[in-house]
């Protein structure tokens, strides 16, 4: 039995039918005697491209097992499912038992917000110098004003020569 990976992308509007299309997939493999070793569903993702006016894609991933020659029939018969906007079967050497990148990154991003939320917070708050500290917006307007007083003064006397 030879080892593939197997990527689906599904249109993004039938989503919320992913897992009827699993349970067809499931279905289609096992009567042609291919072993699911791994299955990840990593949802619904942009593309790096549109495909068929879609910009997303709902992202299925397989690791499976089984004869090449049977590989041939499956592609046949999911070419012409207008549910899938493509697919692709990789032949690899073993399958890695951990989660894929894809599905790793997907799950980074529903995180991800929190943490933009943090940093945003730590840019908006002012960077202190050790020797330092902020000064209150009163104590800074009256310098501002003291520095306009002393030039006023100094062109005064320029003039008075």
């Amino acid at each position: 039995m030879k080892k593939y990976e197997a990527v689906i992308i599904l249109n993004p509007n039938l989503s919320s039918k992913a897992d009827d299309f699993i349970k067809d997939f499931k279905k289609l493999l096992e009567a042609n005697t291919f072993n699911i070793v791994k299955q990840e569903d990593v949802g619904r993702r942009q593309l790096s491209y549109s495909i068929n006016n879609h910009n997303k894609g709902h992202y299925l991933l397989f690791n499976i097992e089984g004869d090449p020659s049977k590989l041939i029939e499956i592609e046949n018969k999911i070419k012409y499912n207008e549910s899938i906007i493509r697919h692709l079967f990789i032949s690899v050497k073993i399958h890695s038992g951990e989660d894929s990148q894809l599905l790793l990154d997907s799950k980074n991003k529903k995180n991800e917000p929190e943490e933009v939320v943090e940093k945003l917070e730590k840019v908006k708050q002012p960077e202190e110098n050790k020797n330092e500290k902020p000064q209150p917006e009163e104590d800074l307007q009256s310098e501002v004003s003291d520095i306009k007083d002393e030039d006023n003064s100094e062109e005064k006397d320029d003039k008075d020569e």
